[in-house]
């Protein structure tokens, strides 16, 4: 009998006295398996080991997942968004040293990540993480917060993505039309179609998406070239080597320089940051163990290198610092709109190139929405959210959670209504993005270190025969063994709490409120939310990740 077989029986029949019953909740049913699984079967076993039925249908390759997680980061395209930013707190050397930190980190904060993800290859990602990982006492409790933190902080960026698509298209027309001046409400309007756009993909196009995931990729690769081909050959001017690696900026008037750069650190981060969206996706990709961990390095890799060619490009072409700041297009927060049109001379030519880098913010909003819905699903799936009946439903034919994808939209458009009043109130709410997910990041992989250095979790060769439970610690098919995964999980809890500390922080020392950095403030929110439904309600239904059926043994 095939696995997938074996595993609807013991859901379905799980009763004592079968063959392949199970004694309790969370044990293997007593049956070996001598065949050779199917691909099908092995993504089934994996996801079962995690107390899991498959529900959602295996539609990403890697190929897919690889265009899927590279338009979320969006990193050469995120580069020209953050570049006010950077040259504020740093200027163009202390932005270039900062990115290669950033690079660096993100590396291998999400190495350590993709370890954990085949481990358990689960949409719940890091809140289920927390649950395997936490020390029993606490993992109930630790659990259920990151849950909420982590899907506060895509819902951020679903929101953040529609507000910056929003504005860049606005900005274009500024700067064709240098009489035309943008409103709020305006920016809200186009944030809403903005939404609607990717409520619709999500929801009608589920069976092409991994396809359409391939020409993205392809125009992410190709729209490199054509962004920064012309940008650098046709430069009238360029910056010195001398200008660009040793020139720094205090913009922000702290004490030190030092301090400075790490403030304008977090754009970098900004710019390498969503890797795990992967993760959320592990149970539509096949071979998730190992795929989703290779996608989720290759794409750091990948997109971190042309995230560094973009930024060296736009430094060198931008002799003229404090002219490009200061134009109709700075003043508005994109700057880089003036450095391309000064680059190549062309209104027309400029809006091509620059059109490429809205379309891919575009497709980001699209695979922000599918990433977050996910986590929703997962976490309803488990009992964690209010009314988590409905949250873990999926369309009976696509088999896609569209519940959990009308709350994300519809709470992104309510919170859309706040910037026509009120631009700072808005931003305000967007700050948590980095700051909750960083968290989510940074205390599971402490977690995993800990587990890594007291040797709790075991080699895959020690479970043979072995009565597999539900959640069990196995290393996946992606592990760095040893003294050298010890240590790079130790570099990445430190590279996690730099980036806590420094992005609670403003980018001026006496900010006013519209440049207030309020994520310290939201983040507290979120966790005291959190904290007070758990022990209100929750924790009456929150056991942690529901054990739906028993894990199966291979031997």
């Amino acid at each position: 009998m095939g696995a997938s077989m074996e595993l609807h029986a013991v859901n379905e029949h799980g009763s004592a006295g079968s063959k392949n019953s199970v004694d309790e909740v969370g044990k293997t049913p007593h049956v070996r398996e001598s065949e050779v699984l199917s691909a099908d079967q092995r993504d089934a076993q994996a996801l079962a080991r995690l107390g899991k039925k498959p529900v959602l249908k295996r539609r990403f390759s890697f190929i897919a997942m690889l265009g899927f997680t590279c338009t979320v980061l969006v990193t050469w395209e995120v580069i020209p968004i953050i570049y006010a930013t950077g040259l504020t707190n740093g200027g163009t050397a202390g932005f270039a040293y900062s990115y290669l930190f950033a690079l660096v980190g993100s590396l291998s904060l999400f190495t350590v990540l993709a370890e954990m993800a085949s481990i358990a290859p689960t949409s719940g990602g890091q809140y289920h993480w927390t649950y395997m990982l936490a020390p029993a006492s606490c993992r109930k409790f630790l659990s259920y917060i990151m849950g909420w933190l982590v899907i506060c902080g895509w819902q951020a960026l679903v929101a953040s993505g529609a507000y910056l698509s929003a504005n860049l298209i606005l900005t274009l027309v500024t700067m064709n039309n240098p009489g035309y001046s943008p409103t709020q409400w305006q920016g809200t309007l186009l944030y809403w179609a903005l939404m609607a756009l990717a409520i619709t993909v999500n929801v009608y196009s589920s069976t092409i998406f991994p396809k359409v995931e391939l020409f993205i990729l392809a125009l992410h690769i190709l729209g490199f070239f054509a962004f920064l081909i012309p940008m650098v050959y046709m430069s009238p001017q360029k910056a010195t080597s001398t200008e660009v690696w040793t020139q720094f900026n205090n913009g922000g008037d702290w004490p030190t320089m030092a301090l400075s750069v790490f403030v304008g650190l977090i754009g970098s981060v900004f710019a390498n940051n969503g890797t795990d969206c992967a993760v959320h996706m592990a149970e539509e990709t096949r071979g998730a163990d190992y795929v989703i961990p290779w996608s989720v390095v290759a794409t750091s890799v990948l997109n971190g290198i042309l995230g560094f060619g973009t930024l060296l490009s736009m430094l060198y072409v931008t002799p003229n610092i404090e002219a490009v700041l200061d134009s109709p297009t700075g003043k508005l927060g994109f700057p880089f709109m003036q450095i391309v049109l000064d680059s190549v001379g062309s209104y027309a030519g400029a809006t091509v190139m620059i059109s490429i880098v809205i379309a891919m913010f575009v497709f980001a909003i699209i695979a922000f929405l599918a990433t977050a819905s996910r986590i929703v699903f997962a976490f309803g799936r488990d009992k964690g959210l209010p009314f988590w009946q409905t949250m873990a439903k999926v369309h009976p034919k696509t088999a896609i959670p569209n519940y959990a994808i009308y709350v994300i939209t519809g709470v992104a458009c309510f919170v859309g209504i706040i910037n026509i009043g009120s631009a700072t109130a808005f931003n305000i709410i967007l700050s948590i993005g980095i700051s909750s997910l960083y968290s989510s990041y940074t205390i599971t992989e402490l977690l995993l270190l800990w587990r890594r250095v007291r040797g709790d979790i075991r080699k895959p060769s020690e479970m043979s025969g072995h009565t597999w439970e539900a959640n069990e610690l196995v290393w996946g098919p992606f592990h760095i063994p040893g003294v050298l995964g010890i240590a790079l999980n130790a570099f990445a809890v430190c590279y996690g709490t730099i980036v806590i500390i420094f992005c609670f922080f403003p980018t001026t020392v006496n900010p006013d409120a519209a440049h207030m950095n309020w994520a310290c403030l939201i983040t507290a929110a979120v966790i005291f939310f959190a904290v007070a439904y758990y022990l209100i309600y929750a924790k009456k239904v929150y056991q942690g990740p529901v054990v739906e059926i028993a894990p199966y043994q291979i031997s």
